[in-house]
């Protein structure tokens, strides 16, 4: 289930792309119009600036601006960023593996093969989505 924080961090950059200038966004006009609560945005809006997907201007006129073009923005990286990994379980996640406690052989293991046709299929739309494509 995808989390109200992943949630909320698209919601709030598909609001900065729809935006006809690159101008800061200040985070209340971000919540406001999203009906998110502005503490819980803030924290998001750090994350994703940290990551180099957001910028952010100080004092009057500030807020927050997408430092990329939606285009070149995969929701996959986003998902990662805000969500962590793709895969619903450890053992076929491709950038957080862990190996099962309570499988001893995982090429034998039909939740495991199940799981790696949902994390496919599902990396696939995010990696073929971008920003752009929500907008």
């Amino acid at each position: 289930m995808l989390s109200r924080k992943t949630k909320y961090g698209l919601k709030a950059l598909t609001f900065l792309a729809r935006q006809e200038s690159n101008r800061p966004v200040q985070i209340s006009a971000i919540a406001e119009s999203e009906n998110i609560s502005h503490k819980f945005l803030e924290t998001i809006l750090l994350i994703l600036r940290k990551a180099g997907y957001l910028g952010s201007k100080k004092g009057k006129g500030g807020g927050y601006y997408l430092m990329k073009d939606a285009s070149e923005i995969p929701i996959a990286a986003v998902y990662r960023i805000l969500e962590g990994p793709i895969a619903m379980v450890p053992c076929v996640s491709l950038n957080f593996y862990e190996k099962c406690d309570d499988c001893p052989d995982e090429e034998s293991c039909s939740v495991h093969n199940l799981m790696i046709q949902v994390r496919d299929n599902t990396l696939k739309i995010f990696e073929n989505t971008t920003l752009a494509d929500l907008i």
